[in-house]
Formats: structure tokens, sequence, C-alpha cells
């Protein structure tokens, strides 16, 4: 099998986890590690670390199931065509938040990602 051609920057930058408390995991990982915490509202915290960054959600409604790595690029669109031509499913239609877009999809091992591309 020939792999496609893709163009375009992907990067792995992002991992989201699931928390019964943002805030408390944003205080943890800045207490042992000496990363900084910013919180996005009661619910929602990143902690940014050496290149990458963590997202703690504690939102039910929004949480993912499981660890979700996410990739940055560029062109947002692009990288959707790409995930679909490869297989991917999209579980989750492009939407914003603060920094920028994403989308979720699922490769055909059954893992869930996302692709993200920060506002212009």
């Amino acid at each position: 099998m020939v792999a496609a051609s893709v163009t375009g920057m992907y990067e792995i930058d992002f991992a989201e986890f699931p928390s019964t408390s943002a805030a408390a995991s944003g205080r943890f990982f800045e207490r042992a590690f000496g990363w900084a915490a910013t919180p996005y509202g009661p619910d929602y915290t990143d902690v940014r670390a050496a290149g990458l960054t963590f997202g703690f959600q504690s939102d039910p409604a929004e949480q993912p199931r499981a660890p979700l790595l996410t990739i940055r690029t560029d062109d947002l669109p692009s990288a959707r065509e790409a995930v679909e031509a490869a297989g991917g499913v999209v579980t989750k239609e492009p939407f914003a938040f603060p920094g920028g877009q994403r989308f979720h999809f699922r490769e055909p091992g059954g893992s869930e990602l996302a692709v993200w591309c920060p506002d212009a």
C-alpha cells in the first residue's frame, strides 16, 4: 500500500483529559512540577509544559471518555479531507473554542483524536 501525499504541518501539541476538578488538576501540576496552569472558567484548566499543553475538562457533558490527543495544523479543511480519505470518521464537527477551531475524529482502530487550527 502506498501512503497518500500529505501536505501541511501536523504535530501533536495538546492532550485533553477528563477530570473531576479541573482546578485541582491544575494546582497539582503547578505544585508537583512547577508548570503554569491557566483556568478557563470553573470546568477547564490548561497546563503548559515544555511545548505541550494539557487540558483538564471537568464538565461531564464536555469530557472526553479517555485522554484526547490533539494534532495542530494550519489548514483545518485539508486535515479533515486527509482524515476522511484515510478512513477516519468525523465524530464532532468543527467548532470554535478560545484560540481556534477543531474537529474530533475516530481512526479505524477506534481511538478518538482531534485536529485543531489556531485563530489567524
